[in-house]
């Protein structure tokens, strides 16, 4: 049990009250003698209670001095105050370092509260977003009217950021980043990727200039390999073999074209487009029947399942070359009399399409970077089944248009499984007659 006084406290006390008792027996009042000494005791602690008080109302004045247990109480509480002040300067030292450090950042950062105003701004934020002093306090999206900006900001899903044009600033670009903190405040940072943009621009111009300026030339060689490979029998025996493969690899050259000019399309495409509703059950019909024609000569079976009247809104022939990209990779990397199966249905978080074999499956080493155009888990594989390496990433630029994710689960040797899924936001019921 935790005692209220110090020893030293209580023995003072004790001798006290022993003292006063005596001098009462003395005079014969041993009980006024007590109370006396015990009131004249009271009021000396109401004493050092007012100076405490009085202290504490003035933190500038001289520790007061006094003996016993108020000494060793002012004193605590004077190196508490001593220890609280050093803590207090070194969070106001590192506050202040770390607003020197982000004032000197090239990048806009702003402190956005919880109600979404305007809290704080660093100098760049002045000068890339036209902030002034008069806006603290204001809605940021009463500065930054850009509808996707907006947009972005009010659907509060920052796992990826935002890139948009400069309001304020014509031939620029920035990306807008934001972060919580606290409670639903928000740390934004805008940096200035214009020299990223214009590069990226660059390389899109030019693999599209590219593709179209292969398309031409291509379409003539093939006309006249598919000239010649009807008129075979008038060509010596010995151009037989080396007919059949300038006509595959006249095919495939004419694949990879077709595929790039699609990568560069959707990446060109403007997010404003109105998407319309897609028969999702008719179109993996479609796409399952076409399939099937690589899987029966190799004694594969699609099987596909399908929730009646689920369909999307979006862009019935991006989806057409996602869905397709999925389900022919399934058929390509599955061995023979191996199985495809295909999933279309929704749940509380979203409408879902799976698409799983039993195929050779991917090591998990590659799996974060198969989205990537060109890369190829296994060249010497990718070559054989007549892959461009732009698969993938046809899926992951249709999906991020849908607002979707990609999926990808796989273990070597036993298969894998891709699902593309889509928020409730882009699910469409489809009435079928």
């Amino acid at each position: 049990m935790r005692r209220l006084l110090p020893a030293p406290e209580r023995r003072q006390l004790l001798l006290g009250a022993m003292l006063s008792l005596s001098v009462g027996w003395l005079i014969g009042h041993p009980g006024w003698a007590l109370a006396i000494y015990l009131l004249l005791h009271l009021i000396r602690h109401l004493r050092e209670l007012d100076r405490l008080q009085s202290w504490l109302n003035d933190p500038a004045s001289e520790i007061p001095e006094s003996r016993g247990t108020w000494d060793d109480i002012f004193r605590g509480i004077y190196q508490l105050r001593r220890d609280e002040e050093r803590s207090r300067n070194n969070l106001l030292g590192i506050i202040e370092r770390a607003r020197e450090s982000v004032s000197a950042l090239e990048e806009a950062v702003t402190l956005i509260d919880s109600q979404g105003n305007l809290e704080w701004w660093n100098p760049a934020a002045q000068t890339l977003l036209g902030i002034r002093p008069e806006d603290q306090g204001q809605p940021i999206i009463n500065l930054i009217r850009s509808p996707g900006f907006i947009r972005y900001f009010n659907q509060a899903q920052y796992e990826e950021g935002l890139r948009l044009p400069a309001p304020r600033h014509p031939g620029r670009h920035f990306q807008f980043e934001i972060t919580r903190f606290g409670g639903n405040d928000r740390l934004m940072i805008v940096y200035d990727i214009t020299r990223l943009h214009n590069l990226e621009q660059m390389r899109k111009d030019f693999v599209a200039n590219v593709s179209h300026e292969l398309r031409t030339p291509l379409t003539v060689l093939s006309g006249y390999l598919e000239t010649l490979s009807d008129q075979v029998e008038d060509v010596a025996p010995r151009w037989t073999r080396p007919l059949q493969q300038m006509t595959q690899q006249a095919t495939r050259m004419n694949n990879l074209v077709n595929d790039l000019l699609l990568l560069s399309r959707l990446e060109n495409q403007p997010d404003e487009r109105q998407p319309q509703p897609v028969d999702v059950v008719r179109l993996l019909t479609h796409i399952r029947q076409d399939a099937e024609v690589m899987a029966q000569p190799r004694g594969q079976v699609i099987v596909l399942t399908t929730e009646p009247g689920l369909g999307l809104m979006g862009m019935e022939s991006e989806l057409r070359s996602a869905f397709s990209n999925l389900i022919t990779n399934a058929v390509k990397y599955t061995q023979d009399k191996g199985q495809i199966t295909i999933v279309w249905h929704s749940d509380a978080t979203g409408a879902h399409l799976t698409v799983r074999d039993n195929g050779i499956g991917i090591d998990p080493v590659h799996i974060p970077r198969l989205t990537e155009r060109f890369y190829r888990a296994d060249a010497a594989r990718s070559t054989a089944t007549g892959g461009t390496g732009l698969g993938l990433a046809i899926v992951k630029h249709v999906l991020m248009q849908h607002k979707a994710t990609l999926e990808i689960r796989s273990v070597p040797g036993k298969g894998s499984t891709f699902t593309c899924h889509f928020p409730t936001s882009a699910i469409q019921r489809i009435e079928n007659d």
